[in-house]
């Protein structure tokens, strides 16, 4: 029988790339949970694979639905289950508190569940959580080698409480029922296919849109003092096939995150000095894009993660944000429409 992983959220740019990793590198056959309304775009590339049937199969499942959940992984029965999907802005949490803790929490609660219901299904699972777990750290409590995992939780928007939640819950069931569960907090991750409302992605954006003429030489920026260490994502889906490969520990919880850390108006520049519109682009700060609280000290101590598997990140910062922009060009020369968010 050939070796079966389950990714929630595939149709994410997580979950996608986690497809494309694992397509290259095991003989696995993915199957990927996702809505019968979720957007295709990030994967696309896999769409003829999955009309033929070979090694990619689309399953629906929803985490609000627990019948659903049943049934895929009754159907499946994976060897490997990441759980990826999640209502994942931090800024939308704000409006849809009841929404993101339901999905985040609940929803994490109903798949470990539906996995101890379904007989003869023993995978090993990573849950994803999230360094936003840890918050607002104030700068004279930040530890001199980083955020590690056993600072205080201090989560700043009803996103990152979800993610306490769903942190929380790996742990537990792992404890409580014997379940191969691990869990991460990744730090910030980013690349193609990055969703638009997240800060760097959205600067990629604006500038390709200038660039093309779209919109006027302004790109619109929330926070920029903010501090952040990236991580490329496909070293972040290289970093999760470790975890459930190498020695899987049952409860385990793990920092994951990049080596480069800069604040995110930084970031802005780096990627506005790929453009030859750069002498002519304005920066304006639109309040909409301010967080009524901002997690800004997010660093890493990952040392626990890399001694345990040798993960180490291998994608420089640079080339990270020149693809991310390179990602959104694309989709702008292919005349696809935005919202100027």
């Amino acid at each position: 029988m050939p070796t079966k992983a389950l990714i929630t959220g595939i149709t994410g740019m997580v979950g996608s790339h986690l497809a494309d990793f694992l397509l290259e590198n095991t003989d696995w056959e993915i199957y990927g949970a996702c809505r019968w309304r979720s957007p295709l775009n990030n994967v696309s590339h896999l769409l003829d694979r999955v009309n033929r049937k070979d090694r990619v199969f689309f399953e629906y499942a929803d985490l609000n639905d627990q019948v659903s959940l049943l049934t895929v992984l009754r159907k499946v029965k994976p060897d490997y289950i990441f759980h990826l999907a999640a209502q994942s802005y931090p800024m939308t949490s704000f409006d849809a508190p009841i929404d993101t803790l339901n999905t985040n929490i609940l929803g994490t609660c109903r798949l470990l569940e539906a996995v101890r219901a379904t007989e003869d299904c023993h995978p090993v699972i990573h849950v994803c959580a999230s360094s936003e777990v840890f918050g607002k750290i104030p700068a004279e409590k930040k530890p001199e080698t980083g955020i590690h995992e056993d600072c205080p939780f201090h989560p700043a928007s009803p996103y990152a409480i979800s993610k306490v939640g769903t942190d929380l819950l790996g742990r537990y069931y792992a404890e409580a029922y014997g379940m191969t569960v691990m869990t991460t907090r990744m730090f910030t991750h980013t690349g193609p296919r990055r969703g638009d409302v997240f800060h760097e992605s959205t600067f990629a954006k604006q500038i390709a849109m200038i660039e093309a003429g779209l919109i006027e030489p302004v790109v619109k920026v929330g926070n920029l003092d903010s501090l952040r260490t990236y991580a490329d994502v496909r070293d972040a889906v290289r970093a999760y096939y470790m975890l459930v490969t190498m020695d899987p520990v049952p409860g385990e919880y793990y920092n994951i995150g990049g080596s480069y850390t800069c604040t995110v108006g930084d970031t802005l520049h780096t990627l506005l000095s790929f453009s030859q519109e750069k002498g002519r682009i304005r920066v304006e700060v639109d309040q909409e894009r301010l967080r009524p609280i901002d997690a800004d000290l997010q660093i890493p101590d990952c040392r626990k993660f890399k001694r345990h598997t040798g993960w180490e990140p291998q994608i420089p910062y640079g080339k990270t944000m020149e693809d991310l922009l390179d990602y959104w060009r694309a989709r702008v020369r292919r005349g696809e429409s935005f919202l100027t968010r």
